[in-house]
């Protein structure tokens, strides 16, 4: 992996339509080359030996469970607690505005 230049930072600039100043452009290299340093550094790690994951929450357990039926509001006494109602539905504020 080649370090990162002062050109390659003007070409950045370019493609990202910004203008830097001196010194911003400045830290910013700075900021640049400890980035890929450390890249530099987990390039030089070794997974020889390690499986790879195609699924992170493969590890993880989801437990499907049976559905069970239980005993029901009627819609009557859902509605009483309900802070609006419209045509025998629960109205609630507007999600999206126009």
């Amino acid at each position: 992996m080649k370090e990162f230049s002062k050109e390659d930072l003007l070409n950045l600039e370019q493609l990202c339509r910004i203008k830097c100043t001196q010194e911003e452009e400045e830290k910013l290299l700075k900021n640049l080359k400890s980035i890929f340093e450390y890249m530099k550094q987990i390039d030089e790690v070794t997974l020889d030996g390690v499986l790879g994951k195609h699924n992170l929450l493969e590890s993880t357990s989801n437990r499907m469970y049976e559905d069970q039926v239980e005993e029901t509001i009627e819609r009557e006494e859902l509605l009483q607690n309900a802070p609006s109602q419209v045509g025998g539905m629960v109205r609630i504020p507007p999600v999206i505005e126009y």
